[in-house]
């Protein structure tokens, strides 16, 4: 495996927002601003490309619901089942005596992983739902056959 060739900029920023970095940079353990910068470059090109809608990504959508209202966990199954190409798996948890979180291992074009979030976070009885993507895909687990 070769290493991907480095090239070096420069940037300039106010002293504020340098202090700001390097104060980051020794909270959170980055070996250097340039590792801190590169990782926060990353950040916001996965998020472009989650919303451009075009690219494969994989992701996760996290809900907390509460389970006690009829039809909701049925509901939430079924969508699962309907989009079976993009579901990959799922884990539940319960919280409380009502509430479970429940997190959707995801992976397809993001327009489509949106709509599927969006169809599950809007459903009654979702207390919060989030939508994680990144954009880099998982192998197939095992080939689908083709629907007919």
């Amino acid at each position: 495996m070769s290493k991907e060739k480095i090239s070096r900029i420069s940037i300039s920023m106010p002293e504020s927002l340098l202090d700001g970095l390097d104060q980051m940079v020794s909270e959170r353990g980055f070996e250097s601003r340039s590792q801190a910068i590169c990782d926060m470059i990353n950040h916001q090109i996965n998020d472009h490309r989650a919303q451009q809608g075009s690219d494969v990504m994989t992701g996760t959508v996290n809900l907390v619901y509460n389970h006690a209202i009829p039809g909701l966990q049925k509901r939430l199954h079924d969508l699962q089942f309907q989009y079976i190409d993009e579901v990959i798996s799922n884990l539940n948890v319960n919280l409380t005596h009502t509430n479970t979180l429940s997190i959707i291992l995801v992976q397809g074009r993001a327009d489509k992983l949106n709509q599927i979030a969006d169809q599950m976070i809007t459903l009654r009885g979702v207390v919060y739902g989030k939508l994680l993507l990144n954009s880099y895909i998982i192998p197939p687990i095992h080939p689908l056959p083709p629907k007919g």
